[in-house]
C-alpha cells in the first residue's frame, strides 16, 4: 500500500508539471482539439450519408452504430490521454539513447514512461465519445437497467487496457529494432474497425479484430450485451480476459526488451 501511494504521488507530480508545460502553448492545445473534432465530424457525416440511403447497417440502426462509434472513442481517448508517451518510445526515445534516464531513476521504468506525459488534446476524443453515447441512447430501444449501466462503466477500464497493451507490445519492439513507431501505427490503426459493428466486415477481418488484434472487444462486443442483452459472460468477460493477456504480455516483452537495450550507437 505504501508503494502504491508513492506511485500515485509521483503520478500526480508528473501530471501537474505536464499541465504547466502545456499551458505555455494554449494555442497548440486549442488547434489540436478543434482539429480532432473536425475529423470526427467528417466521419459522422459519412455515417449520416450511409443511413440516408439504407434503413440499417447489418441489422444495426443508426443510433446503435453511433453508440458503438462513441464507445470506441472513450477508451481510446483515456489511453491517449494517460499513456500516449509509449509512441515516443517507438519513435525516438530508444533510438536516441534517451531511455538511459529511465534506467538511472529509482522508479519502475514502465510506470515512469506511462506517467511522464499526458496528451491534453485527447480530451476532445473523450468528450466526443461521451457525447455520442449520450446522444444515441434516447433513440435506442433497449432495457436500460442499473446492471447494464454499471456494466458499461465497469468495462471501460478493461477495454482501455486493450489499447495500452497493444501499444506496449509494439513499442517494446524498439528495444531490439531501435525504432518501432511504424509498427505501433500499423497495429493501432486496426482500432478504426472498432467504430462499427464487427458484422459489417468479412470473416477474416472479424477474426483478426476479435482474436488477434482484439479492438472489436473494446466496443462491439460490450455493446452486444449493453444494447441487446446478448451473452453477458462472453461479451463482458472476453474484454476483461483480453486486457489481462495483452497487458501481461506487454509487461513481459517490455522487461525482456530492457535487457536487450544497448543505448544509442553511432
Amino acid at each position: 500500500m505504501k508503494n502504491i501511494k508513492r506511485m500515485l504521488r509521483i503520478h500526480r507530480i508528473f501530471m501537474v508539471q505536464e499541465f504547466k508545460r502545456m499551458m505555455e502553448y494554449k494555442g497548440d492545445f486549442i488547434v489540436g482539439v478543434i482539429g480532432f473534432f473536425l475529423v470526427q465530424l467528417s466521419n459522422l457525416m459519412f455515417l449520416w450519408i450511409i443511413f440516408g440511403q439504407i434503413p440499417d447497417l447489418a441489422g444495426w440502426s443508426v443510433n446503435e452504430v453511433v453508440f458503438i462509434y462513441g464507445m470506441s472513442l472513450i477508451p481510446k481517448g483515456i489511453d491517449h490521454f494517460f499513456f500516449d508517451n509509449l509512441w515516443s518510445i517507438g519513435y525516438f526515445i530508444v533510438r536516441k539513447g534517451d531511455f538511459d534516464k529511465y534506467l538511472t531513476r529509482p522508479v519502475n521504468t514502465y510506470f515512469h514512461v506511462l506517467v511522464e506525459k499526458v496528451q491534453i488534446d485527447a480530451l476532445g476524443e473523450l468528450i466526443m465519445g461521451i457525447a455520442l453515447v449520450c446522444a444515441s441512447v434516447p433513440g435506442i430501444n433497449a432495457d436500460w437497467d442499473v446492471f447494464r449501466v454499471l456494466a458499461f462503466i465497469a468495462v471501460i477500464p478493461f477495454v482501455t487496457l486493450i489499447f495500452t497493451g497493444v501499444k506496449t507490445i509494439t513499442a517494446s519492439v524498439a528495444f531490439w529494432a531501435k525504432r518501432s513507431g511504424n509498427v505501433i501505427y500499423m497495429f493501432y490503426m486496426f482500432s478504426d474497425f472498432a467504430k462499427y459493428p464487427a458484422t459489417v466486415y468479412n470473416r477474416l477481418v472479424q477474426n483478426v479484430i476479435t482474436y488477434i488484434i482484439p479492438f472489436a472487444l473494446t466496443s462491439y462486443f460490450p455493446a452486444l450485451f449493453i444494447l441487446k442483452g446478448e451473452a453477458p459472460l462472453f461479451n463482458l468477460g472476453m474484454p476483461v480476459l483480453a486486457s489481462a493477456v495483452l497487458m501481461g504480455a506487454g509487461i513481459v516483452v517490455w522487461h525482456r526488451g530492457i535487457r536487450a537495450y544497448e543505448s544509442a550507437g553511432s
